[in-house]
């Protein structure tokens, strides 16, 4: 099993054993992210005790008691519980609390709870009144309720005045950031291009299950062409299992707002006009259930002649897999599934360059705050990091300007170009003075600028001294 990083989320976990009373654990996150994993490794650091119990995944058939009998099952085998079917949820928790010892370290994992809780309203009302009743007064438990399905967690118990002033922590577990990712490569990593290592976190993102099937003794092409093109290859069918897994209610609606932002970020008033629907709830609950999920970023930010909120944010499809997969997996997939598939290379794909600048793009804006640093930014208060875009009006003469990464304080900004391209010249340098000239900013506002890039840049760009900062994307990766 391959762990880097988290290290932040393991030391708020740990602090929980300062504590003289149990602790309820919220845990969020895409399918894939390294949730169960984060657990297990803090039960390991914490020389506890590890009870973990999943929820059995909710077929056509699948009843309630299924899910009593996988938990019943699950128990049993890793304590001296009994194997027979609990009479119901209460029955089954109290089993539980009895296998916890008094004084002893214990981390126990509802993992995948949304698939427990599945025929059955009250699952929630009945966890309540067993932490109440049965839990909370072990003084070394940490229980942790886990899932992928986090509008359910947010539904039933973060939002759910039941549970208030019972949670000890909600953590909400992220994409790797780049640092921690390139690991992965191991001891090839000083013998790999960094473009590469940048095609591959394209499409893979931060996701360290993807990650952990990287042979590192392989091309990029040919790890993308194992993990994505062959039949049951990892990331051919994991879309379809994710989506059904992360999107309960509106799947379809759901599927059709993705493809909606697939080609760049869009408002509701886009994505309804796109879509051809009215502007209401649908739209609405479909992309808070997209954000819940991580596989959509509200990229909302301040107006920087206001200071305001953005009137409008933009839905920015953040996940690099899910739009990889709907730009060249799934139009494939057919072939891919009949071994009729000839990958002939990633530059062969329609639209190459433009999907991967925006895969590029994700990868730095999932990534900002290893940018601050560089910046002199890491120690100031930011009012504002996301990207930022004003339409043009015909009527007026006022041009469109759209900013890759708009980073604000209260007394400056900074506008970063994120490129990836096999040759930037001194173009760039007019393309975002351009920028610099058409943002709007508050009087007493200074602007500063800097570029994020892939590929060669022309000494002539850094020796210019336009930009405040010139970041070459190894500097992001820490090699």
């Amino acid at each position: 099993m391959h762990f880097f990083g988290r290290e932040d989320l393991l030391q708020r976990l740990q602090d929980l054993w300062g504590k003289k009373v149990s602790s309820l654990v919220t845990c969020r996150g895409r399918r894939r992210i390294g949730k169960s994993t984060l657990i297990e490794q803090f039960a390991k650091q914490s020389k506890a005790r590890f009870i973990k119990i999943e929820g059995l995944k909710p077929e056509s058939r699948t009843t309630k008691e299924d899910e009593l009998d996988a938990f019943a099952s699950q128990l049993s085998s890793q304590t001296t519980a009994e194997s027979s079917r609990p009479a119901d949820w209460l029955r089954a928790f109290i089993r539980l609390a009895k296998e916890i010892k008094p004084r002893e370290k214990t981390v126990v994992l509802l993992d995948e709870v949304s698939w427990m809780a599945h025929g059955d309203s009250l699952f929630a009302a009945t966890l309540k009144i067993a932490w109440d009743n049965h839990f909370k007064d072990h003084d070394r438990l940490i229980l942790v309720v886990c899932g992928s399905v986090s509008a359910w967690i947010k539904e039933n118990i973060i939002d759910n005045g039941a549970f208030y002033g019972r949670r000890s922590l909600d953590i909400v577990v992220p994409e790797l950031p780049l640092s921690e990712c390139v690991k992965f490569w191991g001891d090839a990593l000083e013998r790999v291009a960094v473009r590469d290592i940048a095609d591959v976190l394209s499409v893979t993102g931060g996701v360290p299950r993807y990650l952990e099937e990287l042979n590192p003794g392989l091309s990029a092409q040919e790890n993308i062409r194992k993990m994505c093109f062959l039949p049951k290859a990892p990331l051919r069918v994991d879309f379809d299992e994710m989506f059904a897994d992360v999107i309960t209610r509106q799947p379809r609606f759901s599927s059709q707002v993705i493809r909606a932002i697939v080609n760049g970020p869009k408002s509701v008033t886009e994505i309804a006009k796109f879509l051809d629907v009215g502007k209401g709830g649908n739209i609405t609950n479909a992309l808070s259930q997209l954000v819940e999920s991580g596989m959509v970023a509200a990229d909302s930010g301040k107006n920087p002649e206001t200071g305001a909120d953005i009137r409008e944010c933009r839905y920015r499809l953040s996940d690099n897999y899910s739009r990889f997969y709907l730009k060249y997996i799934e139009p494939a997939k057919g072939m891919i599934d009949s071994n009729a598939f000839h990958f002939d290379g990633l530059d062969r794909f329609a639209g190459w360059d433009s999907i991967m600048g925006l895969q590029f793009e994700n990868l730095v804006l999932n990534n900002f705050r290893s940018l601050l640093a560089p910046l002199h930014l890491d120690n100031v208060m930011l009012t504002s990091a996301s990207p930022y875009s004003r339409r043009g009006v015909s009527s007026g003469g006022r041009e469109g300007v759209q900013v890759d990464l708009l980073l604000q304080t209260r007394m400056s900004m900074c506008i970063v170009e994120i490129k990836r391209k096999a040759n930037i010249g001194r173009e760039i340098i007019d393309e975002v003075r351009r920028k610099c000239r058409l943002v709007p900013k508050k009087r007493g506002v200074s602007l500063h600028t800097a570029i994020v890039y892939e590929g060669e840049i022309a000494p002539s760009v850094e020796a210019d001294g336009y930009f405040d900062a010139v970041m070459p994307f190894r500097r992001l990766l820490g090699i």
